[in-house]
């Protein structure tokens, strides 16, 4: 009478029996599995190989992603260091804002940049900066813990940017004097783009938070105390 094994079983009996093919190697050979990657039956050596491959396959491409990553995390250090050196070389106080927004131009790329300070000193009350800014601009930018990014749906904040008409993506960063989110604002930093995605609503905002913290620390020689 013969004794029927289910696959539970056998599965569970090999389990327990770790050295069963050590001691019976000859059955490797004898084993065949179907390879989805041709079709076709081949051996269970053979299917361990394909396993191994394919997973250093994807470690392989895991490894190029950390890679780039890494890559791009420099060279935004980089940009990001040379632009604040820029403003630690700015002659005079006056100077600041246009070197801080021409150098988001030009290193960062940023197709337009601009910034509007309330509270500024007299001395530059009269400047480009210190335009007036509606109350709304100001609770919104007071309302921000973080940077704004997304589509442009008509804010105040884009008419301030050089062909505003264009602009289909925004940027905003919140200018305080401390880098806590309950600190009151000081003024708006806007970035645009005619890209709609160059500024998407689910954007990483870890570098644009240290740009708004490094932007209001050099702003606040022009504030009046």
């Amino acid at each position: 009478m013969s004794t029927h094994l289910d696959p539970d079983s056998v599965a569970q009996y090999l389990i327990d029996a770790p050295h069963f093919f050590e001691e019976h190697a000859e059955l490797l050979a004898q084993i065949k599995l179907t390879s989805p990657l041709l079709g076709r039956a081949v051996s269970l050596q053979e299917r361990q190989m394909e396993v191994l491959r394919e997973k250093v396959k994807l470690l392989d491409l895991r490894l190029a992603d950390l890679m780039r990553n890494a890559q791009e995390n420099d060279a935004t250090t980089h940009k990001l260091q040379t632009w604040t050196r820029s403003l630690l070389l700015a002659r005079n106080d006056v100077d600041l804002p246009h070197t801080l927004v021409d150098g988001l131009r030009t290193i960062f790329a940023v197709p337009h940049a601009t910034l509007r300070i309330w509270g500024v000193a007299e001395t530059y009350s009269h400047t480009w900066f210190s335009a007036p800014a509606s109350d709304d601009a100001k609770i919104f930018a007071n309302g921000l813990s973080v940077p704004f990014c997304g589509t442009n749906n008509d804010f105040e904040a884009a008419s301030w940017l050089e062909q505003a008409g264009d602009i289909r993506s925004l940027a905003m960063l919140p200018l305080r004097v401390t880098s806590t989110p309950a600190s009151e604002t000081f003024g708006l930093l806007v970035l645009g783009s005619p890209d709609p995605l160059r500024f998407s609503a689910d954007m990483a905002t870890d570098f644009l938070s240290q740009i708004g913290e490094t932007a209001s620390a050099a702003l606040t020689c022009l504030l009046e105390f």
